[in-house]
C-alpha cells in the first residue's frame, strides 16, 4: 500500500519514529543544559581585567550572551516540537499533515523528526 493510500503509520513505524525522536529529544537537552550552564557561567565570571581590555570584553561578552540566548530559544523551540511529535506518536496521529490530512513522507519525519506538514503544504503557505 503506497503512502499516499494510507491514513495513518503502522505502530512499527511509529515506534521507529518514536526512536528517532527520543534520540533527537536528548541530544537537544543535551546541547541546552550545555548552553545554559555556559549562559549561567558567563554571568558569574568576576575576573578583574585591565580597564583597556574592559569595554572590548563588554561588547564581546554581551554579543556571545545573546548568540547564547537565541541559541537557548531555538533549542527551547525544537524540543517543544520534539514532544508534540511524541504525543503525536502516542495519539497514532504522527506523520499527517495539519494542512492535508495526508501522510507526511517518511524521509521528511527522518530528517525533521517534528515537522507537522508536507514540503509543499509548508511552500504553498509562503
Amino acid at each position: 500500500m503506497a503512502d499516499e493510500q494510507k491514513v495513518r503509520y503502522s505502530d512499527e513505524e511509529l515506534a521507529e519514529f518514536k526512536e528517532i525522536v527520543l534520540a533527537k529529544l536528548e541530544g537537544a537537552r543535551e546541547q541546552y543544559a550545555s548552553i545554559r550552564e555556559r549562559m549561567s557561567n558567563n554571568n558569574n565570571s568576576d575576573v578583574d581585567t585591565a580597564p583597556t581590555y574592559k569595554n572590548m570584553e563588554d561588547g564581546s561578552e554581551a554579543l556571545s550572551r545573546e548568540e547564547l540566548g537565541l541559541k537557548a530559544s531555538r533549542l527551547e523551540k525544537f524540543i517543544r516540537g520534539l514532544q508534540g511529535a511524541l504525543i503525536r506518536i502516542e495519539n497514532k496521529t504522527y506523520g499527517i499533515s495539519r494542512v492535508t490530512g495526508k501522510l507526511i513522507p517518511k524521509e521528511r519525519l527522518r530528517a525533521v523528526p517534528h515537522a507537522t506538514t508536507n514540503v509543499e503544504d509548508k511552500e504553498a503557505r509562503r
